[in-house]
């Protein structure tokens, strides 16, 4: 071990770092400071937090224990080593964090752990306060039966029947009726109910992940709010001074992780991964949250954020990275399971990478895409926290499976190149090219294509299916109103077409009619024109046709004059009528052409 490895345990003023196990052991970038196979600690990340909760400038290890589960559960305090404080904890803790919730001095922070629908605040280790989620509405139909039992108007048995029924409909139950549902035995189920039906029904919530958001300023001791996702689909902002409700965000699934940046009175994002295999970004002023969505292949095991890019760990044994926008960047493939994750931000050598636990007793560490780092461990690590303890900045906190408990901190000359340590293609060929804007876009919209194939096959369908019908529709409705230069009555079988000459303001209307039937001819038809009066002026306006010979064409011709020179022209229809019906058999329209006005010489 080198000297300067031997100053860095040394000047640590806790002085409690131990070296087990006959030395300093550990590869080329970390120090084992301290090993304890045996700590009895079983927590999860979210449950670790690092704190200075004295102001004293000597950060603790701050770790809810799970205990069994179901008992010995305990919020457990370190300094070094040695165990400072213990709290009793009634229900199962799903995380803990440490925020400044006011600025008094010396600038204490307080410790927040999230248990049931509980949080309750620590403040100088001592409990400080407890706030209680809202209740949810209970289902009134569901009131109804306990009300009707604690009336004896019904039985255990209509109840459980009833109940039984809400559930199979998907009902969301309150706890208590649960609980009496899951009892078989009568006479355990009537001294449930007897116990428990003059108690008020409520429906609890319950929290599922914590973290915290600075308020108003960046700062590192600013003031933060509490923000908390539960078991109801929803994300909560608490006030951190009178512990209100700031602000509520409804999601479509239950959140398991959350990433918080961003000041609540500016600007904030919230993103979070559900149970549903989806992570949402959530904004000042968000409505939907399904606008900026990112499905996953499989369920998510970790999720954090650097910058603007987000890493998601999930049970396919790869690991993602995104843009904010949802844009998938890399895909990572792991050599095992992943069990949890964390960021390590060491901000005096400006180094930021993802940590990743792997179910093989190894410890991966990315930058980026690359592997820079592995640490291997004699079990599976259950929690990761990466931080200041004591005076070092740089130190790494791992529970393992077993109950064990490891600190290592990072070598003071440690430095993390952006090499892959694993084997693969060689680093020139991740290099982008200088692609052209039109073959990017090409290819984007190639890839749009692609992705979106089915949705733009059924919009083509759609849309060539309107067309038929507003063309089939028009079609119709000429036929309606006789609008076709062929007549569509078999028994007049006629072909009208009409020709315009001259330049104005003179112009001769020509109206060539024809019969097309093989040999019935036609008679008793009328030539009339529809035009505006105050436009033009017809010499002959009705035009009466003699019989028409079948397969001769007819020519009728008459004068109109402009009245107008302003240069102006209309459409003028032309009629062809059947003597005794009002509905013409065929209609022509002609689009005049525009007056030249008199020439005077």
């Amino acid at each position: 071990m080198s000297t300067e490895d031997k100053e860095q345990i040394g000047n640590d003023t806790s002085g409690k770092y131990l070296i087990k196990n006959g030395g300093m052991v550990g590869n080329d970038k970390w120090l084992e400071a301290y090993k304890d196979p045996v700590a009895s600690l079983y927590t999860l990340t979210q449950c670790i937090c690092l704190s200075d909760v004295q102001a004293d400038g000597d950060w603790k290890l701050i770790i809810a224990d799970l205990g069994t589960g179901s008992f010995n559960m305990k919020l457990k305090v370190y300094k070094g080593t040695n165990l400072m404080s213990e709290h009793t904890i009634i229900d199962l803790p799903t995380g803990v964090v440490s925020f400044y919730m006011d600025t008094h001095e010396p600038r204490t922070p307080a410790i927040a752990v999230a248990s049931g629908p509980y949080i309750y605040v620590y403040k100088n280790l001592r409990p400080y306060f407890k706030f209680t989620l809202p209740t949810l509405e209970v289902n009134p139909v569901e009131a109804d039966l306990w009300n009707q039992v604690k009336e004896e108007k019904i039985n255990i048995f209509v109840l459980r029947e009833m109940l039984e029924g809400m559930r199979a409909e998907g009902t969301v139950l309150t706890v208590r009726s649960l609980r009496f549902l899951q009892l078989q035995d009568v006479g355990d189920c009537e001294t449930f109910a007897n116990m428990y039906k003059y108690t008020p029904l409520k429906r609890q919530t319950v929290i599922t992940c914590l973290s915290t958001m600075k308020k108003s300023m960046a700062e590192e001791d600013a003031i933060s709010c509490l923000v908390l996702g539960t078991e109801s689909k929803s994300i909560y902002v608490l006030d951190p001074e009178a512990f209100t409700v700031l602000t509520t965000l409804d999601l479509p699934a239950v959140p398991v992780f959350l990433s918080v940046t961003g000041l609540f009175d500016v600007e904030y994002r919230i993103v979070v991964a559900c149970r549903n295999g989806c992570i949402y970004t959530l904004k000042r002023g968000t409505t939907d949250p399904l606008k900026n969505c990112i499905e996953l292949n499989s369920q998510p095991v970790g999720l954090e954020r650097i910058n603007k890019t987000i890493y998601v760990g999930t049970m396919d044994e790869s690991l993602h990275c995104y843009t904010s926008k949802g844009k998938k960047l890399w895909t990572v493939k792991l050599p095992g399971s992943m069990t949890t994750m964390e960021v390590i931000d060491y901000k005096s050598k400006g180094f930021k990478a993802v940590i990743v636990a792997l179910n093989n007793c190894q410890v991966h560490i990315y930058k980026e895409k690359y592997l820079v780092n592995v640490i291997k461990t004699d079990a599976i690590v259950t929690g990761l926290k990466f931080g200041q303890f004591g005076r070092e900045e740089g130190t790494l906190i791992m529970t393992l499976k077993g109950g064990g408990l490891v600190i290592k901190i990072l070598k003071r000359n440690a430095t993390f190149e952006e090499k892959d340590l694993s084997g693969g293609p060689p680093s020139a060929q991740n290099t982008r090219l200088n692609v052209p804007k039109k073959t990017k876009l090409f290819v984007d919209q190639t890839m749009r294509e692609r992705e979106n194939a089915i949705t733009m096959h059924r919009t083509f369908q759609r849309d060539l299916y309107l067309l038929r019908l507003n063309t089939l529709r028009e079609y119709a409705k000429s036929l309606d109103n006789s609008m076709n230069p062929i007549s569509s009555d078999p028994s007049e079988p006629l072909k009208l077409n009409a020709q315009v000459q001259g330049i104005g303001p003179t112009f001769k209307l020509t109206v060539n009619l024809q019969n097309t039937s093989l040999s019935q001819p036609s008679t008793s038809l009328l030539i009339t024109f529809l035009y505006d009066e105050k436009l033009y002026n017809f010499k002959k306006s009705f035009i009466e046709v003699p019989m028409l010979v079948p397969g001769l064409n007819y020519a009728f011709e008459t004068f109109l004059e402009c009245l107008s020179d302003k240069g102006v022209s209309d459409n003028i229809k032309v009629f062809v009528l059947k003597d005794g019906k009002s509905v013409p058999i065929i209609t022509g329209v002609i689009s005049m052409p525009v007056s030249e006005g008199l020439v005077v010489v």
